[in-house]
């Protein structure tokens, strides 16, 4: 069902374009017929240029370089990982920042399916469609539309639909028995007065993320068995089959400003959202022995049905302006807010459920060049809580230091579901993170080298342990002391007998303090990619044809609890190291793109795989597919 929309949203845009063209006439050709609408006159610009006055508007990227990278792990560079199936839920290789200084829900795990899909504004001379289909092997399918047009020079609209539908990779009963169903769409406009003074930018998003948890698998590898040879077999089976998370998230944004003069300009942002998370299983079918023995809803429960709801409004009222190279900004923002549990009727929370929030912030920017800027961020939220951020971005060296105190998120101080129960007060997190990077081009040669620097104080994550006075053995538990993590790393990019090129990337990790062994780390994190890149047959077929390398060192990585939708510090199974290896075929011809991509080399010749997380089996060596039109009339 789910493809023939897709199908039909297609075929409307085609015939909506075909149409387009027809009214447009001799507007679409040159004198030779020759079509002169294309990539270079279809340009986009991000909200944050505009913020920032940067003229900076990009053409549309037709490169073929990692074009088969489609799935979030591999758009992510492998510094993400999640269960073993395209859609399932997701989790950092390395420490990252809070986005938010106040409350946030915690429920993080399906963000980066909506974060990442943030919408870009046009400026088209006519009617854009990007139309791209993948299918991979195994009933894994993922559609992207994208429409946008001028309706006159200052005022443009477009949308965006995004269907991610992928079936089981274990118990796979037929074709279309999924384990991820994701629709992601948005609706965006953006326009300026005739004297430019005045400009607004307008969207809505929303997504529904629909998974079916099951919670790893039954064969538990024995000590012997260093690979997990034995979690690949043919005739595994999952620990769940009933369960199911749904992460639903919509907002809506509003940006505008006016413009004084170029040293002054007034303006005003507004979110409005809500986030809710849901998990649901049948005891009658699924073992209630998966679960800790704490039962908290019910003496008996069957229909398992818990749920999460937090809901925003946030308005920041601001100016800004550029004076020479200097640009300015200073805002006051407000943000209403109001968190809900199913089970949870009064406030227990340190934290009200209900609340305002008020902040106070500032950016400064030199823009030396169009290469070259170091920006300053400074945000207080009343009550104490800090974000100070100083970014450099130059030919010759990136370098970001952010340290904030954030309050923690609310499924760290309290919940109740229908085994899980907990009421905390926690501290406040500190958090400093220090990164540089240098650029150095050395004839065939490209070298990056440099660090990432973490440290933690207050450090709230969940851990399995042994608790006394409670059955549960998955709690919130924040750290006494520190943790300071030290990453050194190298990429470079070599080309040589003209067409080859290797482009390794290295990162060593080692702790400088890791006080309750909170951070789970591996030692060594490698991706390689080793390519042939060149234009044949007359220039008519532009291809990259190589190999992708991913290893990280054995660790005992984070395993997942579906129940919360959190994953958390476990030191039962060690995740061996694997070597991940992905053939692929990039390919463009005139405006279409297409790729051949054959995953886990290693498993077509060893029979052995990796473990994405924990007792969940990665993705199996199989084939995908996938090709791209681009409309510009």
């Amino acid at each position: 069902m789910f493809l023939r929309v897709s199908t039909l949203v297609l075929f409307a845009i085609l015939l909506c374009t075909a149409a387009t063209a027809q009214r447009r006439g001799s507007q679409v050709v040159d004198d030779s017929t020759r079509n002169v609408y294309g990539p270079n006159t279809t340009k986009w610009i991000t909200e944050e240029d505009l913020f920032y006055d940067r003229n900076n508007y990009q053409a549309i990227d037709t490169s073929i370089r990692n074009y088969h990278r489609w799935n979030y792990v591999n758009r992510l560079n492998n510094t993400y990982k999640d269960l073993g199936n395209v859609g399932t839920p997701l989790f950092p290789i390395f420490p990252v920042l809070e986005e938010s200084i106040g409350v946030s829900t915690g429920f993080r795990v399906y963000d980066q399916y909506f974060l990442t899909e943030e919408p870009k504004y046009f400026d088209t001379k006519s009617p854009y469609t990007r139309m791209q289909l993948i299918w991979g092997g195994q009933g894994r399918a993922m559609t992207r539309i994208e429409f946008s047009r001028n309706i006159n020079e200052r005022w443009n609209f477009g949308f965006n639909y995004r269907p991610i539908l992928v079936d089981k990779q274990i118990l796979r009963a037929s074709k279309g028995d999924r384990q991820t169903i994701s629709h992601y769409y948005d609706a965006y406009t953006a326009y300026r007065s005739e004297n430019n003074k005045y400009q607004v930018l307008l969207n809505y998003r929303r997504i529904r993320h629909s998974v079916v948890e099951m919670g790893g698998v039954n064969v538990i590898a024995t000590a012997t068995d260093s690979t997990y040879q034995s979690l690949f077999e043919p005739n595994i089976t999952p620990k769940l089959t009933e369960a199911s998370s749904v992460q639903l998230q919509n907002q809506v944004h509003l940006f505008h400003q006016y413009r004084i003069g170029n040293g002054l300009q007034l303006y005003h942002q507004s979110d409005l959202g809500k986030k809710v998370n849901t998990y649901k299983d049948n005891i009658d079918i699924d073992p209630a022995s998966y679960y800790d023995n704490q039962v908290e809803v019910d003496d008996t429960p069957t229909d398992v049905s818990d749920s999460t709801r937090f809901s925003y409004w946030t308005n920041e009222l601001g100016v800004k302006g550029k004076v020479g190279r200097v640009f300015y900004n200073g805002y006051v923002k407000s943000r209403a807010y109001k968190f809900r549990y199913k089970y949870i009727n009064q406030d227990t929370l340190d934290t009200p459920l209900t609340d305002d929030e008020y902040y106070l912030g500032g950016r400064l920017s030199y823009e030396h060049d169009s290469l070259t800027h170091l920006t300053a961020w400074l945000e207080y939220l009343d009550g104490g809580n800090y974000r100070a951020e100083a970014t450099l971005k130059s030919k010759w060296i990136d370098a970001k230091a952010t340290q904030l105190l954030s309050r923690p998120p609310f499924i760290y101080n309290a919940y109740r579901g229908s085994f899980d129960l907990w009421n905390n007060q926690f501290r406040n997190t500190f958090t400093t993170q220090l990164e540089a990077f240098g650029k150095f081009q050395l004839g065939r040669v490209f070298v990056s080298p440099g660090f990432k620097f973490t440290s933690l104080k207050d450090y709230i994550y969940f851990k399995e342990d042994t608790y006394g006075g409670t059955s549960q053995t998955v709690l919130p538990v924040q750290s006494s002391g520190k943790q300071e993590l030290l990453s050194p790393e190298l990429r470079f990019e070599l080309r040589f007998l003209r067409n080859m090129y290797l482009r390794p990337q290295v990162i060593y990790s080692t702790f400088l303090l890791n006080d309750d062994d909170a951070l789970q780390v591996p030692e060594l994190f490698v991706n390689t990619q080793l390519a042939y890149e060149n234009q044949i047959f007359n220039n008519h077929l532009e291809v990259q044809i190589g190999i992708d390398f991913h290893w990280k060192s054995a660790y005992y990585d984070y395993s997942y609890d579906p129940a919360i939708q959190q994953y958390y510090v476990q030191d039962q199974v060690q995740s061996p190291s694997f070597p991940l290896t992905d053939v692929f075929f990039n390919g463009k011809m005139k405006r279409g793109r297409f790729f051949f991509k054959y995953n886990n080399l290693v498993q077509a010749i060893t029979q052995s795989g990796y473990l994405s997380t924990p007792v969940y089996p990665g993705q199996r060596n199989i084939m995908d597919f996938g090709f791209e039109l681009l409309l510009f009339d």
